[in-house]
C-alpha cells in the first residue's frame, strides 16, 4: 500500500470517528457545532486525482449523514467544498498551487488559515442553507454559519498543528 494512500485512509477513518463520536455531541448555545471532518478534504494531496477527492468526499459526507440522520446535507456540502477546492488553493497559495508544490506542513500559517477559513465558510453556508432551507430564517443560517465556522476553524488549525510532523 502506498504511504500517501495509507495516511489518507487513516485520516478519513479518524476524522469520521472523531466527528460522529465526539463532535456530533457538541452543541454549544444551540447553534455552534464543529465539523472537523472537512479537514480530510482540506489536506487531501494536491497531486492526487480530483475524481478520487470528489468520490471520497461524497462517501465521507454520506457516512456523517448516516450517523447524524441529516438526510444528505453533509454529502452535498462536502462535495461542494471538494469541487471548489482548486479555486480556494489558488486564491490562498497563489503560485505555489500553480506549480503544485504546496506542502501543508511547511506552508505559511497565514495562508493555511486563509485557506481553512474560506473553505469552512463555504462548507458551512451550504450545509446550513440546506439544513434550514427557508429564506425567512436567513439570519439563523448566517448566525449558525458564522459561529460554527469560527469554532471549526479554531479546532481545525489546532488539530493540523498538533498532528503535523515537526518543522525543522
Amino acid at each position: 500500500m502506498n504511504n500517501v494512500l495509507g495516511i489518507n485512509i487513516i485520516r478519513f477513518i479518524a476524522l469520521l470517528l472523531l466527528q460522529v463520536v465526539i463532535c456530533n455531541q457538541i452543541n454549544l448555545f444551540g447553534f455552534i457545532n464543529p465539523y472537523i471532518y472537512i479537514i480530510y478534504i482540506f489536506l487531501f494531496p494536491i497531486r492526487e486525482e480530483r475524481l478520487v477527492l470528489l468520490l471520497s468526499s461524497f462517501i465521507l459526507g454520506m457516512l456523517v449523514d448516516l450517523f447524524s440522520d441529516s438526510g444528505g446535507v453533509h454529502a452535498a456540502a462536502a462535495v461542494s467544498l471538494a469541487y471548489v477546492r482548486p479555486i480556494l488553493l489558488k486564491s490562498s497559495f497563489g503560485m505555489l498551487y500553480e506549480h503544485q508544490s504546496i506542502k501543508f506542513t511547511t506552508t505559511d500559517i497565514g495562508n493555511l488559515i486563509t485557506y481553512l477559513t474560506l473553505g469552512t465558510i463555504i462548507h458551512h453556508l451550504i450545509l446550513f442553507s440546506l439544513e434550514i432551507f427557508n429564506i425567512s430564517n436567513i439570519l439563523l443560517t448566517l448566525k449558525k454559519t458564522l459561529f460554527s465556522s469560527i469554532f471549526t476553524i479554531l479546532l481545525s488549525v489546532l488539530i493540523i498543528i498538533l498532528f503535523s510532523p515537526n518543522k525543522k
